[in-house]
Order: C-alpha cells, then structure tokens, then sequence
C-alpha cells in the first residue's frame, strides 16, 4: 500500500528541515511556502493531446506535485516563438489561444492552493532540431542536426519583444511567473560566449554586447507584467566547454540581470554538448553547490538556487544551512516523488522515493520523443487516480 503524504501540517514538533521548509518573501511581494523548487525538465506533457491540444494531463501533473508541498514549479520549456522551438510543433506561448488552453494548468494547481508555478521560456538556438533553427551565427552544434541561421539586427530585437510577449500571455493564462532559460546552451546563452557568437554588430564582439539580448529580455519581460509576478533567470555559471563565460562575466550578468528585473537567480550548469557529467549518478549529491555559493558572496540581494544532485532533504537543507544558497532546485527527485516536500515535513524521510539520477526514462524517454516516466516509479507519467478520462468499466 502506497504512503499518502498529509497535505498540511499543524505540527507542534520541531522540525529537521526548517530552513528547506521555511517561507520566503521574493521582490516584488511574492511569497514562497518553502525553499524547494522543482526545476524544469521536459515531460512530453507540454505539447497537449487530441485535436485540440488538451493540457489536463500537464495540469495533473503539476497539482499532483502542488499537493505534496513544494514551493514552487517550472514547467517544461515553451518557447516565445516558433523559430525557438526545441522541434517541429513543439509548444509555444505565442498567441491567446496558447494562454487560454494553459488556463487548464494554473486553475489546477491553484486550485489545489500552496504552490506557485512559472513557465520557462526556453529558445533552443542552434539546438533545434528544425531546419528554421537560428543562432547568432551561423554555426552548427556537435550535438545538432541542422545549421542554423544567423539572426540579423531586426530578429534579435523581435526575439526580445517575443520573449516578453510570451511572459504577458502567460500572466494572462494564470502562472505566477516565468524564467528565462539563459543557460545549458541555448539560445540566451549562445550570444553570451565566443564559443558560438561570432558576430561583429552590436550583438556581438565585448562581452557588454554579448550580454545585451539576456540583459535586455529580462527588461523587457519585467516591463511586460505586474510587479508581484516571478521573474527567474536561469544564468549558466559553468559552462563546461572551451570558450564559455569567464567567472567575472558570470558576475557581471548576474548582476545586470538583478538590476533589469529578474526576482530569482537559478543556477544553470554546463551546456548540453559538454562532456563533464551533472546530472548523473556518479557527480556527488549537492557537488555543484558551490558555484552557487560562489555568486553569493559578489552583492546580489535577490535569491540564488543551487541545483542539481539535491535528491534528499538531507542534502538540501545541508545547502541552506551552509549558506551555498537561499533555495534549493530539483526537478527528477520530485518526478521520483511528487510528495517529497511533504515527507520531509512530516517526519518520514526515509519514505522518500528517492531519484537514482539514472536518467533511464527520464531523460532516455525525452530524447526518444517519449513522454517522461520514472525508473523508480510506476506511476508515471501519471498515476490511475489522475487520468483526466474516466476508467474503463469493461
């Protein structure tokens, strides 16, 4: 019989985790039940099924990780526009009846009541796997299938109005943030490094130009909605590839992109080309915390997030209390478990369905076109008493 996770608390003892559990009120007013973020990661939910592309499935999801007690959610990426999807008929956020069919994902998780939850916009940049892909210069990835087209002038000032166009609408459709995906080698990140801008314009050349598109999407994205909605920058501070970031170019941005707009700073590390691991079972749980730390000390005043290999309470309120960051990101332990967060605060850690980090049909079945499922639990991608399609009596 499987574990029911309590879905609120009135505990009188104390508890192991209280700086994971502790809320946090982010600029602009927002406030966060907790320190646990579940980060980003493809699921095949996003693109919706049927003819009329039905998100209730995506919806479930989410609110089935809302009920087990986490702070806040990023979605999959969805990107601002179609020159920006990962492949052919990815999800876009580029018109109102993009908004108003993600309306069935917001009213479902807040309707469960607690959690918080932003879409990611994410524009893949020479990693499409489209022939319409586009990059700041035309250069194709080791891990592409197509070259891509140098964006002129004109494009990149309308990918820029894209990005915060796609934040207006998903305001309009019910999410209580966005973050900009600028890292793991991306779009955002592409015009960051010499590695892969090679431009001589405006858009290129120094780093104070090869940092404007980030800078100026953040601006333009913080103009775009209220004041109280989330605005996280995912900012890549390890690229692990020959000709990535400088660390002082890693601080400059962070601290353009404070100043811009952004509410919450997200670690990213390494591009998806790199060879290092970071995601894997063999990089020790927490082992790129540090970084995170690292930005710490350079006079931010918005919060950071560590992430990656944070698969136990343990583990994360070990990063908070050490000071390495002011939340904690995971994505595949929450796919593990969606009530890990409420395990943890009621006491039963060792309840956890605990990520191996063996990307098996996580990140196997998204490379396959797959929907995402879990080694380690067979629930997924949903479990029966989430179907959105009443059971079959026969």
């Amino acid at each position: 019989q499987s574990w029911v996770a309590p879905r609120r608390f009135a505990s009188t003892m104390p508890s192991a985790y209280p700086r994971l559990l502790q809320p946090i009120t982010l600029r602009g007013g927002a406030v966060l039940r907790n320190r646990a973020l579940m980060g980003s990661m493809h699921t095949g939910l996003e693109e919706g099924e049927g003819w009329g592309h039905s998100l209730e499935k995506m919806g479930a999801f989410f609110a089935e990780r809302a009920r087990g007690g986490v702070g806040l959610m990023v979605t999959g990426g969805i990107a601002p526009n179609a020159a920006g999807r990962v492949a052919p008929f990815a999800a876009t956020m580029a018109s109102s009846s993009d908004a108003r069919r993600h309306r069935t994902v917001t009213e479902m998780v807040h309707e469960v009541g607690g959690a918080k939850i932003a879409m990611q916009l994410l524009h893949a940049g020479r990693y499409a796997y489209q022939p319409s892909a586009v990059a700041p210069s035309a250069k194709k990835a080791p891990i592409g299938w197509f070259t891509p087209h140098a964006l002129s002038s004109a494009q990149v000032e309308a990918t820029i109005g894209d990005f915060a166009a796609a934040a207006a609408l998903a305001q309009e459709a019910g999410y209580d943030g966005v973050e900009v995906m600028g890292s793991e080698g991306y779009l955002v990140n592409q015009f960051l490094v010499t590695r892969t801008n090679h431009r001589s314009d405006a858009w290129g050349g120094s780093f104070s130009n090869r940092m404007r598109l980030p800078v100026e999407i953040v601006r333009a994205v913080r103009g775009a909605v209220s004041a109280d909605f989330i605005l996280i920058f995912r900012l890549s501070m390890l690229d692990l590839v020959r000709d990535g970031s400088s660390w002082e170019e890693v601080v400059e941005l962070a601290q353009a992109v404070e100043e811009a707009g952004a509410t919450i700073i997200n670690t990213g590390i390494g591009w998806h080309e790199a060879r290092v691991p970071t995601i894997a079972t063999s990089v020790p749980r927490g082992g790129f915390a540090w970084v995170t730390q690292k930005l710490k000390g350079q006079g931010l005043s918005i919060p950071l997030v560590a992430t990656n290999r944070i698969n136990t309470p343990e583990v994360a309120e070990a990063v908070l209390a050490s000071g390495q960051a002011d939340m904690v990101s995971m994505a595949r332990p929450l796919l593990a478990d969606p009530d890990f967060v409420n395990k943890a605060a009621a006491g039963t850690p060792q309840l956890i369905n605990t990520c191996i980090a063996c990307n098996q049909a996580c990140l196997d079945h998204t490379f396959k076109m797959q929907r995402a499922s879990c080694a380690i639990s067979p629930y997924l991608p949903l479990p029966p008493h989430l179907s959105t399609r009443p059971a079959s009596t026969t």
